[in-house]
């Protein structure tokens, strides 16, 4: 998966929007003011952070060298994956889909999309 297919992936979300809060050079992807997903779309290999479970993303990052600790986020919950073409396309969009699924299921049942 590209970051143009991981993009799209995030923004066809229900209740998705994507925000510049740190600034023009990094897209932010949130649903009902929460983020699930970041990137710097000028980076190079490009890459993703994404929320995740913390016994799976230890799991993931012994298992993938494109898989690694949340750069500028919080170490336990967060990834950064690499979108070189090492990690597989389905995985990339199950990890997106799980980064949703962990935000929306911590948000009020009234809130959530």
């Amino acid at each position: 998966m590209d970051l143009p297919d991981a993009i799209d992936r995030c923004l066809a979300k229900p209740g998705t929007e994507e925000t510049t809060p740190f600034g023009p050079e990094v897209l932010v992807y949130k649903v009902a003011g929460k983020m699930f997903a970041l990137t710097d779309p000028c980076s190079f290999p490009p890459r993703m952070n994404l929320k995740c479970d913390p016994q799976r993303a230890i799991e993931l990052r012994e298992e993938f060298d494109g898989i690694i600790p949340g750069y500028h986020m919080n170490k336990k919950h967060w990834n950064t994956v690499t979108l070189d073409g090492s990690i597989p396309a389905e995985l990339m969009a199950g990890l997106i889909d799980h980064s949703y699924e962990l935000v929306v299921a911590s948000l009020p049942k009234s809130r959530r999309p």
